[in-house]
């Protein structure tokens, strides 16, 4: 069946779950229906720490519980699965007190033994499962089972980060079961056990997946006006790759949400009085990051010229929205820890030139630069979760051949992608982004054990030879100093550094774009842009 079919069936579907009782206002919530929800990708791993992807994200947010919630618009930590918690002065002991009466999907207890066994899991990672350490647990050494609801977490060295920490994606809690399953089996979502609202009821893989709400719900964030079970009765996701077929889908009744609008189909949305949601995802901007240990860009006034010679205004005038702002730091000005470093990031073509020559790069007869018999010239690859990547590394290549310099954007579906891109050889300079609502989000991107966009020494690649151990020093405050303005000045310090290194181009500050039917009401977002679907609910129409 395609995927116009599909989108058929799902309307027909829909249209009887879809109906309200004519007896319900149209701003009173009202229980049924199924949400017909469009996803430009496949989920792949739903091991939660990898829910970074946003279409892992996406579903994850609605099977799982975290031990507290992140308030989207204070960004303060509330209590969720945890109904208190203390920290010692050091920063080195968190103590929770789980709430009573949480069970996961299969029946079994949330309580302090299985809130210890996830986050040894994620704090520690499981070689024989090959489960990884997850990202936004730095400095992690031990749980204790203080008593039956009690959990105390032991850190190394100071983990400032900690407690938001428990609030994001990447520490949904799992039973028991699912952490015993090795990390390839993970992207089999019916094999996801959380406590969420909702749970898995069927999926055929990398095409469609079924969720439905649980009836015995009961244990939302505390401090939501909404508790108890789902206002929906389930939530349907398509994957619809095309970005035309969901938007016509959206405008013609046959799905209700979708994620991924683009800023050029904005204003047809917008137009026909349908709502968009752009959720700041408050983390490293989009952007391209270099590999030192490429030859070509090993050299600073290289990666200097290439950063001058990038008009990121002209990026975000050309291709986006207001729901685009142009980067003035390494992350977003929404970030905790953001200052404003436009002035070292502006657009100054003769100055690139000058660095270019002054590097001993020469124009060549073919109009690209040459030194020793070799051309400058990189390669990256599309990064398919960003929007309209391809078109933004087209742009940028067209910037930098005014200069002499050849960029090759390669498809982000090439089978050579995962390879290739821990390679420096073949790919000197990648695209990045992550999002979270915390300082620690910048070390996240750039330090060699986490995402390790620069491919350190100690990190992806095991041949890698460059290490900055300047930069990963000031990393390492960032995820340990306790004292708050001593953390944000590492964080300033580190935007700084990447900067004067030239080891990133900010692009733009990325949101996570979706748009809506006008009868679905209720539509939140975690701190970083995942739909929460918690409280949402189909009106009549």
């Amino acid at each position: 069946m395609g995927i116009k079919a599909k989108l058929k069936a799902a309307s027909l579907l829909s249209v009887g779950l879809l109906a309200a009782p004519a007896a319900f206002a149209d701003d009173q919530p009202v229980k049924g229906g199924t949400l017909i929800y469009l996803e430009q990708q496949a989920h792949t791993n739903l091991y939660p720490p990898a829910g970074g992807f946003y279409p892992n994200g996406g579903i994850l947010n609605q099977i799982t519980d975290k031990l507290t919630y992140q308030n989207p618009k204070t960004l303060d930590i509330e209590p969720w699965v945890a109904e208190s918690w203390t920290v010692n002065d050091k920063g080195t002991e968190y103590t929770f007190k789980i709430r009573k009466g949480v069970s996961f999907s299969d029946g079994t207890p949330v309580d302090a033994n299985a809130v210890a066994k996830n986050y040894d899991t994620f704090g520690l990672g499981n070689k024989d499962l090959k489960l990884p350490v997850s990202e936004v647990l730095n400095n992690y050494d031990h749980s204790e089972v203080v008593d039956p609801y009690t959990v105390k977490f032991y850190f190394k060295k100071p983990s400032p980060g900690f407690l938001q920490g428990t609030s994001v994606i990447g520490s949904g809690l799992v039973s028991l079961k699912t952490l015993a399953l090795p990390f390839d089996q993970l992207g089999d979502a019916t094999k996801i056990i959380g406590s969420g609202p909702f749970v898995v009821e069927s999926e055929t893989l990398g095409k469609q997946l079924s969720l439905k709400a649980r009836t015995d719900y009961n244990w939302g964030p505390s401090k939501l006006v909404h508790q108890g079970r789902a206002y929906l009765d389930g939530i349907k996701y398509i994957i619809t790759g095309e970005d035309s077929v969901r938007i016509g889908a959206l405008l013609s009744g046959q799905a209700d949400f979708i994620r991924q609008l683009q800023a050029y189909d904005e204003k047809q949305v917008s137009d026909q009085s349908f709502a968009i949601y752009a959720a700041p995802t408050r983390g490293v901007n989009d952007s391209a990051a270099f590999r030192p240990d490429n030859p070509l860009v090993a050299d600073l006034k290289v990666r200097q010229a290439l950063l001058h010679a990038t008009n990121n205004k002209e990026i975000v005038d050309t291709l986006f929205s207001a729901n685009y702002p142009q980067a003035k730091s390494v992350i977003s000005s929404a970030a905790a820890g953001y200052t404003d470093l436009s002035s070292k990031l502006t657009y100054d073509p003769a100055l690139a030139e000058k660095l270019l020559d002054e590097a001993g790069w020469k124009k060549g007869a073919s109009g690209v630069r040459e030194k020793d018999g070799k051309p400058l010239s990189l390669a990256v690859y599309e990064s398919l979760p960003q929007p309209q990547n391809k078109a933004v590394l087209q742009l940028v290549a067209q910037q930098w051949a005014k200069l002499g310099v050849k960029l090759q954007v390669l498809a982000g579906t090439s089978g050579n992608l995962v390879t290739d891109n821990v390679d420096p050889a073949k790919t000197p300079l990648v695209v990045a982004e992550v999002g979270r609502a915390d300082p620690d989000v910048i070390k996240s991107q750039f330090y060699p054990k986490n995402r390790d966009a620069l491919l350190q020494k100690g990190g992806l690649n095991p041949k890698a030879s460059f290490s900055d151990d300047k930069l990963n020093a000031i990393l390492e405050t960032v995820a340990s100093e306790t004292d708050r303005e001593k953390r944000l000045a590492a964080a300033k310090a580190v935007q700084e550094y990447l900067l004067d290194q030239a080891y990133v181009i900010p692009f733009f500050e990325e949101p996570q774009v979706f748009a809506g039917a006008p009868y679905v009401k209720g539509i939140a977002f975690e701190a970083v842009g995942r739909p929460f679907f918690y409280s949402t609910w189909l009106a009549e129409h």
